[in-house]
């Protein structure tokens, strides 16, 4: 438990690290909180400040989750857990420490959301959220990318694409056999709740006909339709 702990721990504040306020800073101490949709992610990022350091941003979002699960969960951290106990400690079991990718990619993408760094007030967890699936197994992108892209381009709202994306995720690691299946298909679906929970006011401007959406990507699905 003392492990899945630390490593927690490790991953939110990794994921505390969120890109577009770190970038903001870089430039001056500008707040994208304060632009924009007020989201501290990378879609906000790209309509504030172009597509250049959108890429950033977006490539720090999904690095901390790809560190999150792919090095921080596999970590045996047998002497730090040592010294800090003052006793020997044997590595966690393995029934346990199965669940060390879950307890990660959630705290990284906590951290994201509630950063401790900026106040607690972070962005929607999305790219780090894909980052993490890099770190469990990068072909779990292929469900997230085709449900995320046939979303934007059939109703052309980026975060019912996003949804849609993680209930794809969801969905495969409980229909397959990724191991460890039990802790993974649990990621999988608290993960989609976490993700759909950030975007409820989203989900509220679409109900209502105000959000907005990506025009480009909606109208190839329009033009498509109408042929």
């Amino acid at each position: 438990m003392i492990e899945l702990l630390l490593k927690g721990g490790l991953s939110y504040l990794l994921g505390s690290i969120v890109g577009s306020l770190i970038v903001g800073r870089l430039k001056g101490g500008v707040d994208i909180r304060t632009l924009g949709s007020g989201n501290a992610g990378a879609t906000n990022a790209l309509r504030a400040w172009g597509r250049r350091i959108a890429l950033w941003v977006f490539v720090i979002d999904v690095a901390k989750g790809w560190v999150a699960t792919g090095i921080v969960a596999p970590w045996a951290p047998v002497g730090v857990l040592s010294f800090a106990t003052l006793a020997d400690l044997a590595p966690a079991a393995p029934a346990l420490r199965a669940w060390s990718v879950p307890v990660c990619g959630l705290a990284v993408m906590l951290g994201h959301i509630y950063p401790v760094w900026f106040g607690f007030r972070g962005g929607k967890a999305v790219a780090t959220f894909a980052g993490t699936l890099i770190g469990i197994g990068p072909l779990l992108l292929i469900p997230f990318a085709l449900a995320w892209l046939a979303a934007a381009v059939v109703y052309g709202f980026v975060s019912l694409a996003s949804i849609l994306g993680a209930l794809a995720v969801a969905v495969t690691l409980g229909v397959s056999r990724w191991q460890p299946h039990t802790p993974l298909a649990t990621y999988g679906v608290l993960a989609a709740l976490l993700i759909v929970c950030t975007h409820r006011s989203n989900i509220q401007r679409i109900r209502d006909g105000s959000e907005a959406r990506a025009k480009r990507l909606w109208r190839f699905g329009t033009s498509r339709g109408a042929r």
